[in-house]
């Protein structure tokens, strides 16, 4: 196998930094799928007072899902900011 000349390695980097997302990004998506969480709970809610347990269901599972994106984006953004070791020895000292 041929070895990658840091040229070459520095240009795949640049091309792959572009593929992920930036801790603002990730804020911002889960501010998203939370307000969507949010909003299919109170149709959901909504359904079940008026006894529509299919409608309640689809958007209970549509919340759960936004809910689950909502927080990966959130736990990508707390990763992306900070490096837990330099927390941990800023703190204990």
């Amino acid at each position: 196998m041929e070895a990658t000349k840091p040229e070459e390695f520095a240009q795949l980097v640049d091309e792959y930094q572009e593929e992920f997302e930036t801790p603002d990004e990730c804020h911002r998506m889960a501010a998203y799928h939370l307000t969507q969480a949010a909003k299919h709970h109170e149709i959901a809610a909504e359904a079940y007072a008026n006894d529509d347990q299919v409608s309640c269901d689809l958007h209970a599972h549509r919340a759960y899902k936004h809910q689950l994106n909502g927080q990966q984006y959130a736990e990508m953004a707390a990763m992306d900011v900070s490096d837990i070791d330099d927390i941990e020895v800023s703190t204990a000292e």
